[in-house]
């Protein structure tokens, strides 16, 4: 071993200047063979969860920080062994002679097996895994059951008559069922609810397309999890549970949650805010039976096919028609150099919830898009937070935010501006009211927004004439044409 060349891999900086990130999740241990492009963690920053692929070939030598650790953006986390030759044998040896024999005997039938394909292309950070990343050799579960993922179909026919199954056994033929000893598919949502869980995905039976694990395959493990807790042979077959999920007994009074990741940043992004951009919020409730047959009528538009096609569409056009009229509130504060930064494009940020926490995703350029090119930008943003999976620079530069409250059926709301914006707007629920039309009492379709804005930039006049913009569009949609 005197020629091992280690090479050390840092975390790197996977958010535009974010610090630090947590490391959700390991998918290598010491030992394992790696390649150049390979995905060995899962982390979460600030902004998002992220894979990290390795930039080398070799064999692991060396996790510095276990899952649920949250480390500073150059500190190293991994060292491999690249001189290559010699070190993966001996590594082999190594765990071959502290192995029963029946775990030598299941080694050396797996490394008969032919190796992970090597041609694996490097993943781009934030995007997710290539499709071939679920041919990676399966990682280890511990030093006992380190071969058990391994085991191959032929060798289950042979253990079949044995009156009892071993527990590591029973977790082999789950993992067999699950991608045959491979990575578990599944989201990084779904990851986060099985961590919090206690849950091993390798133990999950998917039902998702391709064999992904969804949230409800998660729960569903809970339950049997739970019922072999109180059998008589539990003690025996149940898995060690998974550490740095927060548990409390049922009888507890207080949850103690750590405050880190999307959560934390969120905080400390919106205290700055309040406390250093001055809020002013101004309301205005409103007729929007003409917008809501408009988005019916263009389901129907052979334009819009196969587009999600929904209110929020039209109020997002409406918002950058009143910015295109109004253009000084499109702006930013430079404190250092004080300083009103005007901006000449409209980034329109879309507050999402998702599992992680609260994120803002924007639209580029949203101000030269079509209806149609709109459209198809705010579904590719939903579906992508839904997932998990928007990247940092897709959160980064925007200028203006809408926040839908209206989707919980809460009327309005007083939003805190997104720091370094100018102005958010609210949409509250959408509700059959009665209201004078014509002169008369009717059923009319009412809702209220509610404008935030900075008021060292916008001031009250301006931020009036921007909310009775939205306003007036979104009363009489016509004005699209004609304002536009």
């Amino acid at each position: 071993m005197t020629d091992t060349a280690l090479a050390e891999f840092k975390m790197p900086d996977v958010g535009e200047g974010l610090t630090e990130a947590e490391i959700l999740k390991w998918y290598v241990q010491p030992g394992d063979e790696v390649t150049d492009g390979q995905v060995v963690c899962e982390v979460e920053t600030a902004k998002a969860a992220v894979e990290l692929p390795i930039p080398f070939n070799g064999v692991v030598r060396e996790l510095r920080f276990p899952e649920g650790t949250t480390v500073d953006v150059g500190q190293v986390i991994i060292a491999v062994d690249v001189s290559g030759g010699a070190s993966a044998p001996a590594a082999a040896a190594a765990e071959t002679t502290e192995a029963a024999p029946a775990t030598t005997a299941a080694k050396a039938e797996a490394e008969d097996e032919p190796e992970a394909p090597q041609g694996r292309q490097p993943v781009l950070v934030g995007y997710g895994v290539a499709e071939s990343s679920t041919k990676r050799r399966a990682r280890k579960t511990g030093s006992g059951d380190a071969q058990a993922p391994a085991q191959t179909p032929a060798q289950a026919p042979a253990q079949a008559p044995a009156p009892v199954a071993a527990p590591e056994s029973a977790v082999a033929q789950d993992v067999r069922v699950n991608g045959n000893g491979a990575r578990p598919l599944a989201k990084p949502p779904v990851r986060k609810l099985a961590k919090d869980l206690g849950v091993d995905l390798a133990t999950v039976v998917p039902s998702g397309p391709d064999g992904i694990i969804t949230r409800e395959d998660v729960h569903a493990a809970v339950a049997p999890a739970a019922e072999a807790v109180s059998a008589p042979q539990a003690p025996a077959q149940a898995p060690a549970p998974a550490a740095a999920a927060p548990v409390v007994s049922t009888d507890a009074r207080e949850t103690r949650i750590p405050v880190k990741g999307v959560r934390k940043a969120t905080a400390q992004a919106m205290v700055g805010s309040a406390f250093t951009a001055p809020h002013v919020t101004e309301f205005v409730t409103i007729d929007v039976t003409r917008t809501m047959k408009l988005v019916e009528e263009l389901k129907q538009d052979r334009a819009f096919e196969g587009l999600r096609v929904n209110p929020l569409l039209l109020i997002s056009k409406a918002l950058l028609v009143a910015i295109k009229r109004n253009p000084d509130v499109n702006a930013a504060w430079d404190e250092a150099n004080q300083e009103i930064v005007q901006k000449h494009y409209v980034n329109l940020g879309i507050a999402a919830a998702t599992p992680r926490g609260l994120i803002v995703p924007n639209i580029k350029d949203a101000h030269a898009k079509t209806l149609p090119e709109l459209a198809e930008s705010l579904g590719e943003l939903v579906s992508t937070a839904r997932s998990g999976k928007t990247a940092p620079g897709d959160m980064q530069g925007g200028t203006v935010t809408i926040t839908n409250v209206g989707v919980f059926g809460v009327d309005t709301g007083t939003p805190i501006l997104n720091p370094g914006e100018s102005a958010i707007l609210a949409v509250g629920a959408i509700k059959l009211q009665p209201w004078v039309h014509k002169g008369k009492v009717k059923p009319r379709q009412v809702t209220t927004l509610a404008l935030s804005f900075d008021h060292r930039l916008v001031d009250g006049e301006l931020g009036s004439k921007v909310l009775a913009d939205v306003a007036a569009i979104l009363e009489r949609p016509k004005r699209l044409l004609t304002w536009a």
